[in-house]
């Protein structure tokens, strides 16, 4: 007799139309956090600028700062992008569509979320400590969001998938 348990049931009954529903529905509450850090990281960068501190920043710092708003501004854009594809998608019968895009937009947001929080980490950290410790620095929470947005999850699939 084994342990393992019942057999696992792999898929749902599920139509293609209640599964893109499940999946959009899904893919919204995960945005909403991803949403919400950027646009308040976006909100935080932009106002930066306008401190008195900041016209004292060398050209380095100065160029350091317009990459990480972009990037801000890049990856706000693409973590909202989902909701305006639903307001010219909804109702059409294409929702399977809707959440692929969506989903791949969602991705790429999150990628230039790090990246803008690994650029604001650097010129933070350069300001504040004025050394390349700030790279060492900015380089191992990068490496962190790694570990937890990649590795893991990739480690929880092989393991998955060696279970089948």
């Amino acid at each position: 007799m084994s342990d393992d348990g019942p057999p696992v049931r792999q898929g749902r009954d599920e139509s293609a139309e209640e599964r893109a529903d499940r999946r959009w529905v899904e893919m919204l509450q995960e945005v909403r956090v991803a949403q919400t850090g950027a646009q308040i990281l976006f909100g935080f960068l932009l106002s930066v600028a306008f401190t008195p501190r900041f016209q004292h920043l060398g050209a380095f710092d100065k160029g350091a700062y317009v990459v990480t708003v972009v990037l801000g501004a890049l990856a706000t854009g693409a973590l909202i992008a989902p909701v305006a594809f639903h307001r010219f998608l909804e109702g059409r019968g294409l929702k399977p569509q809707l959440v692929t895009a969506a989903s791949r937009l969602i991705t790429v947001g999150v990628v230039l979320l790090a990246l803008t929080v690994g650029s604001a980490l650097v010129l933070l950290l350069r300001v504040v400590t004025g050394s390349g410790l700030a790279y060492g620095i900015a380089g191992a929470v990068m490496a962190w969001f790694a570990a937890c947005w990649l590795l893991i999850p990739w480690l929880l699939l092989r393991r998955g998938e060696r279970r089948r």
